[in-house]
């Protein structure tokens, strides 16, 4: 872990160094003071040495602004070390998070990644700030006091090794304690950015279904269990601070009393000068026992965000390139050849797709249709590789898509997914995410194509009208359109609609797919749909059951030979709609 997040200093090694180089020197200059204030008191005021005050007050005054200035440099090259450090954090799991193929973005909760990504690099970047300065001074200035201490007295020293063993057995004994709360107080984080994202991303079905309320409790639910999580962690840490300052009044009256009856009886050589400096380095020492023990929290509380930001960082993405990528899709053919596929790679898990063996042409327009979880939408998912097969081989191109380059493979494999996301932009924005280079007049020759131009044009902007992110100021027949004509704009030698036109009218759908026949003959289309509709005149219709091929074959043929397929034909002519009898088109 600790190697994981290290590489991510960088350019940022050297004021990571430079820092604890400043604190060391800030405390040799703070812990020279309460030894010349000693010196004051027994050389200059007792004797009445005027000059001796003076000359050694200028040297006070020195050591003070010298401590000054290397404080203040550590806290800035130290400042400057952790924001970037959490800078290069936050981006490099960014950058890991984008290679991920959709197996490993399942690995992670959308609201856990954004926990990782806030929360848990700011407490590793407050934690790593108190490394390099406050746990480099805190332990060398009650070391360096110790010091001093036992120089001026070992009698009366040896009061601070009491303290501090005492202090340090209790402090260990409360983190223990409070630990386990720290460590569960991520995860409740991880619930409460998953309420909000959900309540926030569906505020509309939220309010059309009046659940407010609903949502409002939920939302306390998790606020009171992070509360409840952090209340008794800080319980156990409040007895922290009075056990503390108690100490240091205890230790200090020990002392006081200790070496007063020395003065006075003028046994173990000690004055009043140093009376006072060794009560200077008991506060010096005590009070950097408690910054360890703050700092002894954070770092542990830490430690739970660094081994989550380690594990996105380590994840590695399950689908890369080969050594040697084909940089070249010939055509659209498309070959099953006895694949298998299962979401989970451990050994016994159910294959959701089994011995399908199927070969499309390049320019075929394929409908594929089946039931709610008959692994339609998992079929062609492997075709951009978005997954890998489990089993078998799956050819585009007469190569196996395991040898392209995925940039390559998916540049010419378009899909438009069930979940049809647009983002915040003008149209002409979101369309040149299919092809960033496109002009307008491809952009509008696209929209054309996809049924989206007579809309838009509608619209008092045109094609630089705003879209509101995830496409919620249109329609969701609309989101569909735009989607489409985006995935156009690739110039592809496979397009994929994944029920991509439920939301469209029979009559507009009609037109798309003539447009598609019409425009682009040489592309592979492939249409998942739960309408006959949609699919009855295409090449030929895959049926899906249970993730098997049921059938294969024409509108005709199909009706004639295939059960699953007549059934459906009928529920629907007779007015059923959809494939799935609960469900209505959209």
């Amino acid at each position: 872990m600790l190697k994981t997040l290290g590489k991510q200093l960088k350019e940022f090694k050297k004021a990571s160094i430079i820092t604890p180089i400043f604190m060391i020197f800030e405390v040799i200059f703070d812990m020279i003071i309460p030894l010349l204030m000693g010196k004051i008191v027994s050389n200059g005021i007792e004797k009445g040495d005027m000059n001796y005050i003076i000359t050694t007050g200028i040297a006070m005054v020195v050591l003070a602004i010298l401590g000054l200035v290397t404080g203040i440099l550590g806290g800035v090259f130290g400042a400057r070390a952790a924001t970037g450090f959490a800078r290069n954090l936050r981006e490099a799991m960014f950058n890991n998070i984008q290679t991920f193929s959709f197996s490993n973005i399942d690995k992670f909760s959308t609201s856990g990644l954004v926990t990782r990504l806030t929360t848990d690099v700011t407490n590793v970047q407050n934690a790593y700030q108190m490394l390099i300065r406050m746990c480099v001074r805190a332990p060398f200035s009650m070391i360096i006091a110790m010091i001093m201490a036992f120089m001026i007295n070992a009698r009366i020293a040896s009061i601070y090794l009491i303290a501090v063993l005492f202090l340090t057995v209790f402090l260990l004994f409360v983190m223990s304690r409070a630990m386990k709360y720290f460590s569960d107080v991520f995860k409740r984080y991880d619930d409460l950015n998953e309420s909000v994202q959900e309540n926030v991303s569906a505020i509309r079905v939220v309010k059309a279904y009046v659940r407010e309320d609903y949502e409002n409790e939920k939302f306390k639910k998790a606020n009171n269990n992070l509360y409840g999580r952090f209340i008794k962690a800080e319980k156990i840490i409040a007895f922290t601070m009075p056990t503390m300052i108690a100490t240091v009044n205890v230790t200090i009256l020990a002392i006081s009393w200790v070496g007063a009856h020395m003065i006075i009886s003028h046994t173990g050589g000690l004055d009043t000068g140093d009376l006072v400096s060794l009560l200077a380095y008991c506060m010096n020492i005590l009070m950097s026992l408690m910054i360890l023990a703050i700092m002894f929290v954070m770092v542990s509380m830490s430690l739970s965000s660094a081994k989550r930001i380690a594990e996105v960082l380590e994840e590695k993405a399950d689908i890369v390139n080969p050594k040697n990528p084909v940089m070249e899709v010939k055509n659209g053919d498309i070959d099953f050849e006895n694949v298998k596929f299962a979401y989970s790679k451990t050994e016994g898990s159910d294959n959701v797709l089994e011995d399908i063996n199927l070969h499309i042409k390049s320019g075929e327009t394929i409908g594929i249709i089946g039931g709610t979880g008959s692994s339609k939408s998992s079929l062609v998912n492997l075709i951009s590789r978005l997954y890998d097969v489990t089993g078998g081989t799956l050819k585009v191109g007469g190569v196996d898509v395991r040898n392209y380059d995925l940039e390559v493979l998916r540049d010419e494999v378009s899909v438009v997914l069930q979940k049809n996301v647009l983002f915040s932009g003008s149209i002409y924005d979101n369309l040149r995410w299919g092809n960033k280079n496109a002009t307008d007049e491809e952009c509008k020759e696209a929209c054309k194509m996809a049924c989206a131009d007579e809309f838009i044009e509608a619209f008092p902007d045109g094609y630089d009208t705003h879209i509101e992110q995830g496409g919620t100021n249109v329609s969701g027949g609309q989101r569909q359109r735009l989607c489409i004509a985006r995935a156009l704009l690739k110039k592809p030698k496979i397009i994929i609609l994944d029920d991509s036109t439920s939301a469209v009218d029979t009559a507009t759908d009609a037109k798309i797919r003539k447009a598609f026949k019409e425009a682009i003959p040489g592309t592979t289309k492939i249409i998942i749909a739960q309408r006959i509709n949609s699919v009855q005149d295409s090449d030929r219709i895959i049926v899906m059951d249970e993730g098997r091929i049921n059938g294969v074959g024409t509108h005709e043929e199909l009706l004639k030979s295939n059960e699953i397929y007549k059934d459906v034909y009928e529920s629907q002519t007779g007015g059923g709609g959809d494939f799935d009898v609960q469900g209505g088109e959209a």
